[in-house]
């Protein structure tokens, strides 16, 4: 489908009951396949894989997260949890320290190699989107952001931002009309 009839087509569809927006799902599906394969491969080479990465990511960007505060932003389980973590801190990417002011409540941080590798990641990652930004330009790229914000759920919004402080810096605030300032 053309881009003038994509965007006919999804701006006639705004209800859930509308036929299913395949060609949306699909873009979807393809660009988070490739997004984390980029990754992926580089996973492999350490034996992780995506729930490495993401925990990895998360206590990088927030030194300190406790284990409570991470289960949260990811939305997994415990057990799920403490695999991976373990993982983690087996092969030295990921410390956990007793907290300051409650010593049974353990912090995560990421060890010297932890943010290299975190950063290898980001950078590979980093690449894919600023490729896809290029080809969009400015307003695409605030569009975008927008858009994924969009994506999630109203109750996991204050956790996203309260996890990624850069998302305040992609959604700038909105004039009357709904443009950016």
């Amino acid at each position: 489908m053309s881009s003038p009839a994509l965007k006919a087509d999804l701006t006639n569809r705004v209800s859930a009951d509308d036929e299913p927006m395949y060609d949306l799902i699909e873009l979807f599906f393809f660009a988070y396949r490739d997004f984390v394969g980029d990754a992926d491969r580089l996973l492999e080479t350490y034996g992780f894989g995506r729930a490495h990465h993401r925990v990895l990511y998360f206590v990088c960007r927030r030194p300190g997260l406790t284990i409570a505060e991470l289960l949260e932003i990811l939305r997994i389980t415990k057990q799920s949890l403490n695999r991976v973590l373990r993982e983690l801190v087996d092969k030295n990417f990921i410390e956990a320290r007793a907290g300051a002011l409650d010593r049974r409540r353990r912090q995560l941080y990421a060890t010297s190699e932890g943010e290299r590798l975190a950063l290898r990641l980001a950078q590979v990652q980093t690449k894919r989107f600023a490729s896809a930004l290029q080809v969009l330009g400015v307003t695409g790229s605030q569009l975008a952001a927008d858009f994924l914000y969009a994506m999630i759920d109203a109750d996991g919004k204050a956790i996203v931002a309260a996890a990624s402080p850069g998302i305040s810096r992609l959604r700038r605030s909105r004039d009357r009309d709904g443009n950016r300032t």
